[in-house]
C-alpha cells in the first residue's frame, strides 16, 4: 500500500487503472468502513482511502478533542484488505486557505443535523469537495449510517457538474443492532449497553413523537427524531462516564409511521 500525505505527491502519482473508487473516511476504522472499501475494490480496479480528521465540521472543540484516533491500527487494517492507495493530508494543505472558501447548501443541510450542528455540513460538503478534486475518483463510497450527508453529497456533485458517482452502502450494524461508528468507540459498557436500544425504536411500530419520549425517559437526550424523505433519522446523545456521546441513526419506514 502506497502512502501519500502530500496533494502535490497525490498529483504526481500516475498509475494505469481504468477506474478509481474513492472512500473518504475520518480514521478509527470499523467493519462499516471495511465494508464500504470492500465494495471499492470489487467495483473498481485501484482503490484510495483518505483518513482526515476534518475540523470544520466540528461545531464543538470538545467534540473534536475526543475523537478517537486509531491511526497505526487503521494502516494496518487497510494494508490487510490490500488498499492501494492512503491518502493522509495535513490541515495546513488543504486549508491553506483557511476555510475563506467553503461550500453552502440551504435547504437540506438546514435541517436534523444541521440544526442541532451550526456549520456542520458546510464543513463536510468543502473538505468533500476538495478530497474529490484531488482524488479525481471514478466513483466514491459512502455509508447510509450518514444518510443526509450522503444525500447532500449528491446533491452537490450534481449540482456542480462533478464528474463521479457518489455510491451510498447499507449501514453496518452490531449484533444488537447498533449502527457501528467510530464515536461507539467512546462508550463505556453501561452506555453501549443501553445505545442498542436507539435502533429497537426506530424498527418499531412507534411514532416519532412515541420513540422521542420513550428515550427521553430512559435517559437519552433526544435532538431529533424526524422523518424525511421515507426515512426515520434519529440523533441522540446519551452519558458514557460524564461525557455526551452523540449517536445517530436511520432506517427507510413506511409512509403511515409517522
Amino acid at each position: 500500500m502506497k502512502i501519500i500525505r502530500s496533494v502535490a505527491d497525490f498529483r504526481q502519482f500516475s498509475h494505469q487503472a481504468r477506474s478509481t473508487g474513492f472512500v473518504p473516511t475520518m480514521g478509527a476504522l470499523h467493519a462499516g468502513h471495511q465494508s464500504l472499501v470492500e465494495r471499492s475494490m470489487n467495483d473498481c480496479e485501484l482503490t484510495v482511502v483518505s483518513i482526515f480528521v476534518n475540523p470544520t465540521q466540528f461545531n464543538n472543540p470538545d467534540d473534536l478533542l475526543a475523537y478517537p484516533n486509531t491511526l497505526e491500527a487503521d494502516t494496518k487494517l487497510l494494508q490487510r484488505l490490500g488498499v492501494d492507495v492512503l491518502f493522509l493530508p495535513a490541515y495546513e494543505e488543504l486549508y491553506a486557505d483557511d476555510f475563506r472558501y467553503r461550500v453552502l447548501e440551504q435547504g437540506f443541510s438546514e435541517q436534523l443535523c444541521g440544526r442541532h450542528r451550526p456549520g456542520h455540513f458546510s464543513g463536510v460538503l468543502t473538505v468533500v469537495m476538495k478530497l474529490l478534486n484531488i482524488v479525481r475518483p471514478s466513483a466514491a463510497y459512502f455509508g447510509e449510517k450518514d444518510y443526509q450527508q450522503l444525500d447532500l453529497i449528491r446533491d452537490m456533485v450534481s449540482s456542480f457538474f462533478m464528474e463521479v458517482d457518489i455510491i451510498g452502502c447499507p449501514t453496518v450494524r452490531e449484533s444488537d443492532g447498533l449502527a457501528m461508528s467510530s464515536r461507539n468507540l467512546n462508550l463505556d459498557a453501561c452506555a453501549r449497553h443501553r445505545a442498542a436500544r436507539i435502533h429497537e425504536l426506530l424498527e418499531s411500530s412507534a411514532s416519532d413523537t412515541e420513540m422521542t419520549t420513550a428515550l427521553n425517559s430512559e435517559g437519552f437526550d433526544v435532538d431529533y427524531i424526524e422523518t424525511h424523505r421515507g426515512r426515520r433519522f434519529v440523533a441522540a446523545s446519551i452519558d458514557a462516564k460524564g461525557r455526551q456521546v452523540r449517536l445517530i441513526d436511520n432506517v427507510p419506514i413506511s409512509a403511515e409511521v409517522h
